[in-house]
């Protein structure tokens, strides 16, 4: 099965690059190129791809209020977010308007080709050391949670209360594994659970759940 790929990003080099270290693979191919948060919304709606490469910095609408359209449009297209971390203030509020992950744009292309394949089959692009220098920059940069988003954790277990602790911390399956001394296998399974509980659509939501409801807080 190819995955279909739109590239939005307001720098033609970038798209080239990308796009040229796509057309060398078969199972990845670029479908469409937008050089504006709108455009990259009409040619989801028009092409229904499996990945929107999103930058966040683009004229007129940017990327987390395109990302936040695209999400929640009938297609089942999902966003990475392309950005350069080091001064880019805007990925939280991405991941919060629905992207399942981001890219740098430094990152080797092969990576960058790597991370579009994981997300086409529906994981989230957020390793575990990003998940913690993200959080750790974005997430106490808002308000306290409001109480609903407290009252989501009412239905899960204790002991998956403690699984969406660790995700929140930035654990991955084997670290949580390791931590609780169970298997990796187990841990899949409660994280599933807690997916379907929370209505979550992947890891990241979960992250930003965990930070939102307070089982996680940084450290001050």
């Amino acid at each position: 099965m190819t995955v279909r790929v739109v590239l939005a990003d307001v720098q033609p080099l970038v798209r080239a690059a990308l796009e040229m270290v796509i057309s060398e693979t078969p199972d990845v191919e670029v479908v469409g190129e937008a050089a504006t948060g709108a455009e990259a919304v009409r040619l989801a709606e028009e092409l229904d791809p499996d990945v929107v490469v999103m930058d966040i910095r683009m004229p007129g609408m940017d990327g987390i209020e395109a990302t936040r359209l695209v999400t929640a449009g009938p297609g089942d297209a999902r966003v990475v977010v392309l950005t350069t971390f080091d001064d880019d203030d805007y990925v939280y509020a991405a991941l919060r308007a629905g992207a399942s992950g981001f890219l740098v744009k430094d990152m080797a292309l092969d990576d960058i080709l790597a991370a579009i394949r994981v997300v086409a089959a529906g994981d989230a692009l957020i390793a575990p050391s990003v998940t913690r220098r993200l959080i750790a920059e974005f997430a106490g940069r808002r308000e306290p949670a409001p109480v609903p988003a407290a009252r989501q954790l009412g239905g899960i277990t204790d002991r998956e209360r403690e699984i969406l602790t660790l995700v929140g911390r930035g654990l991955s399956n084997t670290e949580i594994a390791a931590e609780l001394v169970i298997s990796v296998a187990t841990v899949k399974t409660y994280v599933t659970r807690l997916l379907s509980k929370l209505d979550a659509r992947d890891r990241v939501q979960l992250v930003i759940l965990a930070y939102e409801t307070g089982l996680v807080t940084l450290p001050r």
